[in-house]
């Protein structure tokens, strides 16, 4: 009888899992990027500076923004070449990984031969679905793209065929 006691000590209705939400996956990517070494990022939002608080949406586009960013976290860099910075993504994804976020894909491409590449990284967590990718070329611009954007599937199957067009293009 005493086991019996012991072993359903803290389960029931009291003990139900922390929904994952769209501030924990934010959460999660913002401190995988803050302790990898990336660069800081200069684009207002979460990991970068405070953006001023838009106005009201006033467009249908405008309003389509609104819901997906309702469904979405992420961070982004987009800025000149930062020496080691793939090795810093690599971890970023590592750290995210050590989260629970499994890695579903990952790609790697050669995009020059200055050393240019693109990888992207697929992962996956309660629901949701995270791009990670890096961007970088040596050649012309010298720029690099750094990002981890993280969507609600169920949020993101609300959207129309129509409304999905709209947003790619």
């Amino acid at each position: 009888m005493a086991a019996v006691a012991l072993l359903g000590a803290g389960c029931g209705a009291g003990a139900e899992a922390k929904a994952f939400g769209r501030e924990a996956a934010q959460a999660e990517i913002v401190a995988a990027v803050e302790g990898s070494g990336l660069p800081e990022s200069d684009l207002p939002g979460p990991g970068g500076p405070t953006a001023t608080p838009s106005p009201t949406p006033s467009t249908e586009q405008e309003r389509l923004a609104e819901r997906v960013a309702a469904c979405s976290a992420g961070w982004q860099y987009i800025g000149p070449v930062v020496d080691g910075s793939r090795g810093d993504f690599d971890k970023a994804v590592g750290t995210l990984a050590g989260e629970r976020w499994s890695q579903s894909q990952r790609q790697v491409e050669k995009l020059d031969d200055e050393g240019g590449t693109m990888v992207a990284v697929t992962l996956k967590k309660q629901g949701w679905t995270l791009y990670a990718r890096h961007h970088s070329a040596s050649q012309g611009l010298s720029l690099e793209m750094i990002s981890f954007q993280a969507s609600e599937d169920s949020c993101m199957k609300q959207f129309t065929e129509k409304e999905r067009e709209s947003l790619a293009g």
